[in-house]
């Protein structure tokens, strides 16, 4: 069997950026229900440092990275969706995306329309997808309807900016929190109805001024340990705290309880790849995207970009909150 030696950033231990090492691996040809994908870039993303710390514990050594975009460069045998040449985007499991070539499965890959970029197809993937599934698929008792407040943590972050613009275009009033005001402006230049700054503001007493008293139907939270407790405080009576990530450090444990007693509150840590555990799916959540790329409504900022060999200097970036919008790696 042929192969193609290909760079790829891979960790033998658990720990911080000096951790990721750029190494020569060995690429062969797809298996039944594979691709082979030569990639154009590759997205930067928070579960890729739960992973490189281990706080997502995984098998080692581990290479690296959950999302890209390239070309098909040869298909396995059932693998009807996709062809040589195609353009194509993913956000997969298992990871490995930190590379200039793999093999994978092709369940999770789709094909990129012709005009979106392979630099937004590889920065919009995990993000985009991770709002659809919020915004359309995880929603409180009787659903979002125009004119209900949401409330989002880090909304200028890749998934914020994003949120804020899908939100507006589905007529939600979305309250987005950011720790600085240069941040905050972010946010509000892309659609947040509201904007708070939590460095200098009580966000629980600025939502809740906000929405009249009443407080939001929803919190949508990837802050995690340092905004949890205080988001049930936001919440209306039988609304919903989603907690998608852990930014902050992963939320405590709990009394169920206090759930009660802040008015039959509904708690859910729901993930992407649960959504996309089908082909059909994955499709159904990329074509949502694909559309709202598309039409305009949502444009994907990419404020950073990295070459690969700096991939240690882009994760110190993002852990230090110093990013904005989307990071990419280049190939």
């Amino acid at each position: 069997m042929s192969s193609t030696v290909s760079k790829a950033v891979r960790i033998e231990r658990f720990g911080g950026p000096e951790e990721m090492q750029l190494v020569d691996v060995s690429v062969g040809e797809p298996g039944p229900g594979e691709v082979r994908i030569r990639h154009k870039a590759v997205g930067l993303n928070f579960i890729d440092v739960y992973q490189r710390t281990g706080l997502y514990p995984l098998p080692l050594p581990l290479n690296l990275g959950m999302e890209a975009s390239g070309v098909i460069e040869a298909v396995g045998e059932g693998v009807t969706h996709l062809k040589v040449g195609d353009r194509a985007a993913y956000a997969s499991q298992p990871p490995g995306s930190y590379c200039e070539l793999r093999v994978m499965p092709a369940r999770c890959v789709c094909k990129l329309p012709d005009g979106i970029s392979f630099e937004t197809g590889a920065a919009m993937m995990l993000k985009g997808m991770t709002v659809q599934y919020l915004l359309r698929r995880t929603l409180p008792q009787g659903g979002l309807q125009a004119g209900d407040f949401v409330l989002f943590h880090a909304a200028a972050g890749g998934v914020g900016l994003i949120a804020c613009q899908w939100a507006r275009a589905l007529g939600l009033q979305l309250i987005g929190t950011a720790g600085s005001d240069e941040k905050c402006a972010l946010a509000k230049a892309h659609g947040a109805a509201h904007v708070i700054n939590y460095a200098k503001e009580d966000f629980v007493a600025r939502v809740k001024e906000i929405t009249g008293g009443k407080g939001v139907k929803v919190v949508y939270d990837s802050v995690g340990a340092d905004t949890f407790m205080k988001s049930l405080d936001c919440l209306r009576p039988f609304g919903l705290i989603a907690n998608f990530g852990n930014a902050s450090g992963k939320v405590p444990p709990f009394d169920i309880n206090v759930l009660a007693g802040k008015g039959s509150l509904y708690a859910s840590r729901p993930t992407l790849f649960t959504h996309l555990s089908t082909r059909e799916a994955t499709q159904e959540i990329a074509d949502d995207l694909f559309a709202m790329v598309s039409s305009g409504k949502v444009k994907i900022q990419i404020d950073q970009s990295f070459p690969l060999a700096r991939v240690a200097d882009a994760h110190r970036e993002l852990q230090a909150r110093k990013t904005t919008g989307c990071t990419i790696l280049t190939l």
